[in-house]
């Protein structure tokens, strides 16, 4: 199973003259096996996740052979970053990656983890 999906990053600074610029990359993400089955399950529009994986570039002949190129993530895991359907506080998601055994995404809703060991600074 595959997952390809557009995830968007945003910043805002103050320019040299003092106006707020608000800027937004984008970056296409690959998600493959079991990982890709879970974001199918538990993402949509909106969601707010953390990805990590590595960037990859690929290159294709498109149907009339011109060569494309492009330049995706293809995720190793993800962490759910949004509230709470409930209305509760914002918390801790667990982690989903294609290297541990996830046999169904019942700890999605669990957000009582009484230790997080990542270097996320939230």
């Amino acid at each position: 199973m595959v997952a390809n999906f557009s995830l968007a990053t945003s910043e805002s600074y103050r320019d040299k003259a003092g106006n707020k610029v608000d800027s937004t990359e984008w970056h296409n993400i690959a998600m493959w096996g079991k990982l890709a089955d879970l974001a199918g399950k538990l993402l949509k529009k909106g969601s707010k996740v953390y990805v990590e994986g590595r960037i990859k570039n690929r290159s294709w002949e498109d149907r009339e052979g011109n060569k494309r190129y492009i330049t995706e993530i293809v995720a190793d895991n993800f962490t759910l970053l949004d509230r709470k359907s409930d209305g509760g506080e914002s918390g801790y998601q667990p982690d989903y990656s294609n290297e541990q055994e996830q046999s169904a995404p019942s700890g999605a809703s669990d957000t009582s983890s009484s230790s997080v060991d990542d270097d996320l600074p939230f």
